[in-house]
């Protein structure tokens, strides 16, 4: 099945004129009236295939093919959704687990609060040994533990100091990804530079929508390292347009479970670079590792050893040059609202160490290879974890490890229309590019423009459309964003000018006039405004 294009991200406007991207951000979002037309698609697509699947198998092994793509796992899965989700936690696809080391047996693996033996459980709470697909196309179930401990753990605070570190937080004379990248509250990692496969051609970077979002500010501005509120900082830019959640059809091009209320989660915003910022500082090449090669675009026909057990590296504001391991693809997991969510890769740090800290989230992930020749590819970027609600227990007689959950770059590149730089020389074709295209719509304006007497303030299109919804947020993960302490009892405000008045010295020079248009986000389609729920949780209050 192929997944439906996406819809075009751009302002709207008066009728004969073509839409053009303008300052204003886009929040692309799940359209309810189109889950409630897929719902029926969902549902013939699974009760045609569900006659072709043998039951569960709890003492034998099947007889048919064993599974070897991304594809057919995901799709075994899918077909018994409901076994597994009878006494699990979540469920994630990749090679089953031994002694804390990957093999090379592909599996369902199927967290559970507490792992014990076969003999002190009842029929039903026990999970098959194996599950068979569509034409017998079958594959192993492993259990994982998941492990709680009580209350919450803290989160584990940075606790990095290096001259990495410290060059990605402000001290280096250049910026780009792993550097820190902040707005009015909070702050993150900067992913990668990219640029626009539309409108204007504009160059920018990508990160979290939840790094660079905060519904409560009317301009979601990003600077370099601090807003000028709490210190010295660049204004880098504003959102152009973000997105939080995917339905899995767009996603994988497949219906990748049998809630018609399942979404992927794809975290990512699109901050175009501010016309005045001097781009001769921004590098396409990363910290600490150096030039990067051409996105891995994962292919779910593809073998399950081409992801799952890949080495991988990231650089983040808050710890740096960290290793990990991706363990599984394409974890699944459930809230109590009825809703189904995925996450595309859990990696896990290498030697017992953490991949990510607070902070780190929007961080590119870098696949390292095996060839010291080969650039490290980018094959996504971290989001979040669950360092803070709970652990893998991966091998006996060690204790449960931390891990990351990221976000596939080459499906969040194609769905905010976005291509990655890995250049400095095409940093600089795409920058002429975007001033080419500029120069054009200037020309284009001139002629076509009436005299400014003419036009009345009726004549004004209003820059968005607002529409406020509720977020639908699960329990199983963690966004590893960082409040900027010391800010919230401050008037933004007053800061701002406070800030600009002490440290006009120190600071570099800040584009906060023509920026400071009051924007609007469009969530979804065009609808009638909603209003917030009373009691929901703001950007800020989401870290749990």
């Amino acid at each position: 099945m192929t997944s439906p294009s996406p819809p075009v991200l751009s302002t709207t406007t008066s009728a004969g004129q073509q839409p053009v991207e303008t300052n204003a951000a886009y929040f692309s979002w799940p359209n309810s009236s189109r889950l409630i037309d897929a719902a029926e698609d969902r549902a013939n697509y699974f009760g045609n295939l569900l006659k072709g699947v043998l039951p569960e198998t709890l003492n034998r092994l099947p007889t048919g093919q064993r599974a070897t793509t991304l594809l057919e796992l995901m799709t075994i899965r899918a077909f018994h959704s409901k076994i597994l989700r009878r006494c699990s936690l979540g469920t994630a696809i990749g090679f089953r687990i031994r002694r804390g080391l990957l093999t090379d047996i592909p599996a369902i693996l199927v967290f559970v609060a507490r792992k014990v033996h076969r003999q002190w459980l009842t029929h039903i709470q026990c999970l098959p040994s194996a599950l068979e697909g569509p034409g017998g196309v079958w594959c192993d179930v492993d259990v994982v533990e998941f492990s709680y401990y009580g209350a919450p753990a803290a989160t584990p605070k940075e606790h990095m100091h290096s001259e990495l570190v410290d060059d990605l937080r402000g001290s280096g004379r250049c910026i780009g990804s792993g550097s820190q990248v902040a707005n009015q509250e909070t702050y993150g990692t900067l992913g990668a530079i990219v640029k626009s496969r539309t409108g204007n051609r504009q160059v920018g970077f990508l990160t979290n929508r939840h790094v660079a979002v905060n519904l409560d500010y009317p301009n979601q501005k990003m600077f370099h390292p601090l807003p000028p509120c709490l210190g010295p900082g660049v204004y880098l830019g504003a959102v152009e347009r973000a997105t939080s959640f995917i339905t899995d059809d767009r996603w994988y091009g497949i219906f990748a479970g049998t809630n018609p209320e399942t979404f992927v989660r794809a975290d990512g915003a699109f901050i175009a670079f501010d016309e005045d910022l001097n781009m001769s500082n921004v590098t396409t090449s990363v910290k600490g590792i150096g030039e990067i090669g051409d996105v891995k675009v994962i292919d779910l026909q593809s073998p399950i050893s081409s992801l799952i057990g890949k080495q991988v590296a990231k650089v983040g504001r808050s710890s740096g040059l960290t290793t990990g391991t991706i363990m599984s693809y394409a974890l699944e997991y459930n809230d109590e609202k009825g809703n189904c969510f995925f996450t595309d890769f859990l990696v896990v740090g290498e030697n017992q160490e953490t991949f990510d800290l607070e902070g780190d989230s929007g961080s590119l992930i870098l696949l390292t290879g095996q060839n010291t020749d080969e650039k490290p590819r980018p094959i996504g970027i971290i989001w979040g974890g669950t360092a803070n609600r709970g652990r893998l227990k991966l091998k006996v007689g060690q204790p449960p490890e931390n891990w990351t959950s990221g976000v596939d770059l080459g499906r969040l590149l194609d769905h905010l229309e976005l291509d990655l730089i890995t250049t400095n020389k095409s940093l600089q074709a795409a920058l002429q590019d975007q001033r080419n295209v500029f120069a054009a719509g200037i020309d284009s304006t001139v002629g076509e423009s009436s005299p400014p007497k003419e036009k009345s303030e009726e004549d004004h299109e209003p820059l968005g459309i607002i529409k406020l919804q509720e977020v639908p947020r699960g329990e199983f993960m963690h966004e590893e964003h960082q409040f900027i302490e010391s800010f919230s009892a401050r008037s933004p405000t007053y800061e701002i000018g406070k800030s600009e008045t002490s440290n006009a010295n120190n600071l570099s020079p800040l584009k906060l006039e023509a920026q400071d248009i009051f924007v609007s986000l469009q969530l979804g389609e065009p609808h009638t405004k909603k209003r917030k729920l009373a009691g929901s949780s703001s950007l800020g209050e989401n870290l749990g």
